[in-house]
Formats: C-alpha cells, structure tokens, sequence
C-alpha cells in the first residue's frame, strides 16, 4: 500500500499496460489492437466506453463455456447483481486473478489495516459472521463447469481453507437460496458462538440482529455475543443506519469499518480510525478512469485520469480489469475528498437520481438529510426509498417519500421539514427550485410502519444477498409499485 501512496500513477499506469499485454490475444484485444496501444491516450481514443448491455453478448459466451474472449485465463465463475439501475441481472466475470489480486487482497488488506489501526484487537480469538448471498450452478453451461451466485457467495465458496476456519455459519447456510429460512438457519446457529465481528450489508445485519434478539428476549446484541468488536460493511451508506446499530449494540468500544467491494471488484477501504472516507486501492488490478459529472450524459463522454481529478467533484468510474471488463461504466459515481493519498466517498448512482426539476438531487444528499432529521427528531430509520411527483395542472411538483422507521419521529411534519431544509443546505439546485416553491414544494413523506420494504422486497423477487433497495429513482416506477401494496394491504 504504501507504494501506491507514493507512486500511485506510476503503479496505474504499468498496470494499464500490463492488463492490455494480458489481454492481446483475446477476441476483444484483437478487436480493438490492444497489442498496439502506446500510452492512455490511444486507449481511450480505441477503446469504447461500455456499458454491461454491450458486453453482454461476449458474457452470454462466457456462460456457455467459450473462453479467451476478454481475458486469457479461464473464467468459470459470475457475480450475480441484482441489476437494480435495470431490473434485469447482470452476471460480472470473475477470474483467478480477479479473485486472488483483487477480492481476497483487499480483504488481506483490510484485515492489515485494522489490526494496524487497533493493536489491542481480541478479534481472531472468535468468529466472523458472513452474511453472503447464495451460489447455483450456472445453468446457461451444458457441461456444468461454471457457476454463479452474488459476489459474497463466490468469495465464500472460494475462501482457503484458514478463512473458512474463522467464519460462520456453515457453509451449506451461508450459500442458502431462500432468505427466510437462511435467516432463521443463521440465527440459530451462530446464537452461541463467540462471533467477535460481523461482515455484512447494514440492512440484511439488521433483518438477522433483530431475530436474534427476538429468540433470546433482549435488546442488546452485546448480551449474545459479549466480545463482538467490528461491523466491517458496504454496498449501501452507513451512515442513515448508524443510529440503529448503536442502540442494537450500545457500545462505545464498537467499530465500524467501512469497505467498497463490488461484483466488478474491490476499489476501497476505510483506512483511518477518524475519517470514513476510503483509500482507494490501486493495484488491486483495476485500472480507473473517471467520467466529469457534466459528461455523464454525452454520447462519447470525456474521461479523465487519476492525475485530472480535482476535490469535491462527483464523478462516475469507469474500470478496466483483470477479470476482462474494459472501459465499464459500474454506475456508481465518486467524490475525491484527498488526493494525497487518493481517498473517495461513494455519492451515489448513475441512474440513481431525481433530476425531474433540474434539481440533480443525489443519494449522498438524501441519506446525509435523513441522517439529520433522524438526528434532530431521536429516529431511527430503516429504509427508504423517493422519486419525483411531476407537475399537474394547478399543483407544483414536489418530491414524494417512502420511509420506514425503526423508531418513528414523533413529529412528522417536523421531521419533513427538516429533512427539507437539510437538502437545501446541501444541493443549490435543489434550494433554487424551493425558492417560494417556484417549481418544487414541500416533500410528501409516507410514514409506514415496520416491515413494508422487507415485504415489498420479497413481493419483488429481491430479499437477501446483493439486493438493495432502490433508494431514488428519476421516475414513480419504484414508488407507485411500492405505495400500490401499501394501500392493498
């Protein structure tokens, strides 16, 4: 690590060209003269920005047991996505490499940095509870050579043998396909063991936590496992969940870790004891590019390199990588908040956004408004999800919420104003469309009682592993799917 800290475009840069040396002789190298590419510039000029759609057809062989088709090396295993920017799936390739230089070195790392950051840690003289997604046999392959599962139940299934030593629960519960049950399984099994920390999504942990604490009557986690130490968790924001956990596990000696590990790879860690922001890894075989949020939209977006980033900016990344993704927009977009070292703060989606009024409101700005009315109100939310109520003749158009509480605010309409004004501190876009409620007006929120989304997931096909609630959308097609079984109900 400290290399790339030091040298972090040196390393990028002989990593670009050894990913392109790699990949020469495959049919996508060949496609695009890989072989001939002298320095980024030609990449980028060559190379064609994509999304999965356009990889899609070269993936669908790669299920069906063709080879060296955007990576040399075998290919037999697919992180399944939940594909929520689509509602279609999408099935990453993971190679060797990808496995081994990527996904398990970060998770080496991790481990490097925590005990580097807390010497006094008692955390391997216990357990570490994964809660992972679930692993099939991939069916689009005659001979059953490769498989799928999500990410967490590819990483699982391929862990050493030491790894597998010091997590739990078995591995038949953690790869199960049906969430109820694992669930229930989980809570059951792992109740008396000595768990010491815990890897998860924030709100699957939470589904488990509070099973566990319904079978043994209590409302502290501490009570089941008095020497639970970390949360290490990703996929979705922190911080609108941090509350909860602290009063599902009241300690001030717990540690929470932040991480961002995808299907596509392993891109950060948080490596400070008092900053969530992220190292970005840079030699974990990921080349990086990244998208100017005024280019988002263009037909052939400009990209720019790690030494064009500036602070403060949202960008989205694009990836090329030792699995074969080349050029790959993931969807997910970026704020740098230092650029020596290069750490990040994930700021949301692509396509997750409202920009129905020119407001261009983001996931950050809604998690940290939430944040603050829980705050401000001492609530506890669960989940959430909003989207835009268009203009109509005789009304503005305003933005329309579902949240569900953990602990409700006494006072909603309190809570809705400050969520509000929350946004208006931090989007001026956002403020101006507020101003006199020239084109936006008061939020509508929907204050709805505990396990609407879990149902509401599971009417959708979407409980468990990799599956996250869709938090904005710039259309009602979560929103009115959501509040029509609401009022069925």
């Amino acid at each position: 690590m400290e290399l790339f800290i030091k040298y972090p475009h040196d390393v990028q840069e002989e990593l670009r060209r050894g990913l392109l040396s790699r990949a020469a002789r495959t049919e996508y190298g060949r496609k695009y003269g890989f072989e001939d590419l002298r320095n980024r510039e030609e990449f980028r000029n060559r190379v064609p920005i994509v999304t999965y759609e356009d990889l899609y057809p070269y993936i669908e062989r790669l299920m069906a047991g063709e080879q060296n088709l955007l990576w040399p090396t075998e290919v037999r295993w697919f992180a399944k996505s939940s594909g929520t920017t689509n509602a279609r799936s999408k099935f990453i390739p993971v190679s060797n490499e990808a496995l081994e230089d990527c996904h398990y070195k970060g998770g080496k790392d991790l481990l490097s940095i925590y005990v580097n950051n807390y010497p006094d840690t008692k955390m391997f003289t216990g357990k570490n509870l994964v809660i992972g997604g679930s692993q099939q046999v991939n069916q689009f392959d005659k001979n059953a050579k490769s498989y799928y599962g999500d990410v967490s139940a590819v990483l699982i299934k391929n862990l050493p043998f030491w790894a597998q030593m010091v997590r739990t629960p078995s591995l038949d519960i953690a790869l199960m396909d049906e969430w109820e049950e694992k669930i229930e399984k989980m809570a059951q099994y792992t109740i008396n063991e000595n768990v010491t920390s815990i890897s998860g999504v924030p709100t699957w942990t939470i589904v488990l936590l509070e099973r566990i604490l319904e079978i043994r009557n209590t409302s502290s986690i501490l009570d089941v496992w008095p020497n639970l130490e970390a949360f290490i968790h990703g996929a979705v924001a922190f911080t609108p969940y941090e509350k909860l956990f602290n009063s599902l596990i009241p300690s001030s000696n717990m540690r929470y870790m932040e991480t961002y590990n995808a299907s596509e790879g392993f891109f950060g860690i948080q490596d400070q004891t008092d900053s969530k922001e992220m190292l970005l890894m840079l030699d974990y075989g990921i080349y990086y590019e990244f998208i100017p949020m005024d280019e988002w939209n263009n037909e052939h977006p400009k990209t720019v390199g790690l030494d064009e980033v500036e602070l403060g900016k949202n960008y989205a990344i694009i990836i090329s990588t030792n699995a074969g993704l080349w050029r790959y927009k993931i969807g997910d977009t970026i704020r740098f908040t230092s650029l020596d070292p290069y750490r990040i703060k994930i700021s949301g989606r692509t396509k997750h956004f409202i920009n129905a009024f020119g407001e261009e409101l983001i996931i950050e700005n809604a998690e940290e408004a939430i944040a603050e009315a829980c705050e401000q109100t001492d609530a506890e939310m669960e989940n959430f999800t909003a989207g835009p109520k268009y203009l109509e003749a005789g009304s503005k158009g305003c933005h329309e919420w579902v949240i569900e509480f953990n602990k409700a605010p006494e006072n909603q309409t309190q809570f809705t104003e400050i969520l509000d004004a929350k946004l208006r501190t931090l989007n001026s876009d956002y403020d101006a469309k507020r101003q006199n409620d020239m084109a936006l007006s008061l939020p509508i929120i929907h204050f709805v009682q505990k396990g609407t989304f879990y149902s509401w997931m599971k009417k959708r096909g979407k409980l468990g592993g990799q599956n996250k609630v869709p938090r904005l959308a710039n259309n009602r097609e979560y929103l009115d799917d959501l509040l029509e079984m609401i009022v069925s109900a």
